[in-house]
């Protein structure tokens, strides 16, 4: 039913489905349309926090899905997840979400009008963007999500009930993808990607996530800061056991420069460092 691509980590390359974070997308907006009709958590104004969640999972799972179908440039996919914005600035309007942004360490920063034409566009497409970029590993792009859909949840009060249905399905996919059965693709990694974002604006924990998101940041940065000064890629080389690279052009190749680790080495230390991150914002969320 879905095609195979090789895994290039393994020995012998074996061919493995690609394209399953389908399923995410279609039990995600299932299970929240149901929350929506069993009025679990309240409309407000004409708008309702589960339908908006679900039409930015099914835009971003279609536009990884455009992406695995036609191999969309960067120039292009950068800048699609600003219409999946579109529903969340509605909702942030209406609702009348605060709209300024808490910097630890620095104090409250007032944005209005800004806050919703300029600030949730541009979180969404960097956040959707970054997520999308840090993969290639089996369980680097489904582990690491998961560890920031568990602190946003932690820390989202009853929003945490329209987390509950996409988090599991996305651990069942974690534990397929880690074990090297399966790959999301970017259907699967855009998706995520956009469920973090929305639910960040929904739930107004903005700051929590760019926090928990810095791995993330840090990945992209180096991979574009490299790509637009020297017109390189990042690339790690495997030679049928270990990963190992001559350079530091991403966080995978900063982390196996000079070093040979395993696939599974790389995606723990990965994770960790997400874990920490994550763990920082869920701390000053309990202490601010």
């Amino acid at each position: 039913m879905f095609p195979k691509v090789p895994d290039q980590h393994k020995p012998n390359k074996p061919l493995v489905p690609n394209g399953l974070g389908v399923f995410y997308v279609l039990a995600s907006t299932a299970y929240l349309f149901l929350i929506y009709f069993f009025d679990v958590i309240d409309v407000s104004n004409g708008v309702s926090p589960p339908l908006t969640l679900a039409v930015c999972i099914l835009f971003g799972g279609f536009m990884g899905l455009l992406d695995d179908w036609i191999d969309v440039r960067w120039r292009y996919k950068a800048l699609l997840p600003i219409i999946a914005a579109i529903p969340l600035v509605s909702l942030a309007s209406k609702l009348a979400l605060r709209t300024s942004i808490s910097i630890p360490f620095l104090g409250t920063l007032q944005l209005g009008e800004y806050y919703y034409f300029l600030i949730i566009p541009l979180l969404v497409t960097i956040i959707t963007n970054t997520v999308n970029q840090l993969g290639g590993l089996n369980g680097l792009e489904t582990v690491c999500p998961a560890i920031v859909l568990f602190g946003l949840a932690a820390i989202s009060g009853p929003y945490a009930m329209l987390l509950y249905g996409p988090l599991a399905v996305w651990l069942f996919l974690a534990a397929l993808n880690f074990g090297g059965k399966i790959f999301v693709g970017n259907t699967g990694s855009f998706a995520i990607g956009m469920t973090l974002a929305a639910f960040a604006v929904i739930s107004d924990l903005k700051s929590d996530l760019v926090i928990s998101v810095l791995p993330y940041v840090f990945n992209s940065s180096l991979i574009l800061l490299t790509y637009f000064f020297y017109r390189t890629k990042a690339s790690a080389t495997f030679d049928g056991e270990k990963l190992s690279s001559d350079h530091i052009r991403s966080l995978v190749t900063a982390i196996t420069y000079h070093r040979r680790l395993t696939e599974r080495q790389v995606v723990v230390v990965i994770s960790v460092l997400v874990a920490v991150s994550t763990s920082i914002a869920l701390l000053i969320q309990w202490f601010s």
